[in-house]
């Protein structure tokens, strides 16, 4: 089934308290593994900023401020999604916040059935463990150099790397890549060269020889090769 790594950036935490998103990233996945295919987009929230959202994702007003609003980008991020199970990070926080979006743009909301929650699916996984994205990248020994602040894209990567992870895929690729080195090798084992070009040479024995091999069996006590 194709699946769509997702992730946003927010003004806050509650669409109901009449924060927006200001960024979506979108990472296609194919047997759980990227394609190349991304869709991403910084968004006009059409409000302020607050500091503490500015100190997590960088985004200012002054940078949102020329980019597109939901509504003028609403139908090209339907398209990329559409038929794809949604990989999220706490879905509920993404959904919700998209769902505030497209009911604003006279759109269908999207449906929770559809997604997979990684927070779950880690707890699932390994119980007890931290769940967060920084938290599950160090686990698994994913790059985090690059991360300086969150962005949707970049999380949305290093989502799909944890995903893939928590399904075993890295696990089964390497199980994949040792049954071939083991039928490799049993190739090996059964190869036989050919003798065509081998130069075979026959041996003789000559009358005198036969006769001092008679001579020698004599002096040897039950040799073998009288029995």
């Amino acid at each position: 089934m194709r699946r769509i790594a997702l992730d946003t950036e927010t003004t806050g935490l509650n669409p109901l308290d009449g924060h927006r998103i200001v960024e979506i990233g979108c990472v296609e996945l194919d047997i759980n593994i990227p394609t190349g295919k991304e869709w991403h987009t910084y968004l006009n929230p059409e409000r302020k900023v607050p500091e503490a959202a500015f100190a997590v994702h960088g985004l200012s007003e002054e940078f949102l401020l020329k980019k597109p609003r939901f509504k003028d980008i609403a139908s090209n991020f339907i398209d990329f999604i559409d038929g794809a199970e949604l990989v999220i990070h706490n879905a509920k926080f993404d959904i919700g916040f998209l769902n505030n979006e497209l009911v604003k743009a006279g759109m269908l909301a999207i449906d929770m059935n559809r997604t997979i929650d990684t927070v779950q699916l880690a707890r699932e996984k390994i119980p007890g463990a931290a769940a967060s994205l920084d938290a599950l990248c160090k686990r698994f020994e994913i790059d985090l150099s690059i991360r300086k602040k969150h962005g949707a894209l970049l999380d949305a990567k290093l989502l799909a790397e944890v995903y893939l992870e928590l399904t075993g895929g890295r696990q089964a690729s390497l199980k994949l890549m040792k049954k071939t080195s083991v039928e490799k090798n049993t190739e090996a084992i059964n190869y036989k060269p050919s003798t065509e070009k081998l130069n075979l040479v026959t041996a003789t024995v000559t009358e005198k020889e036969k006769k001092m091999h008679i001579e020698m069996l004599k002096k040897i006590n039950s040799p073998l090769w009288l029995k």
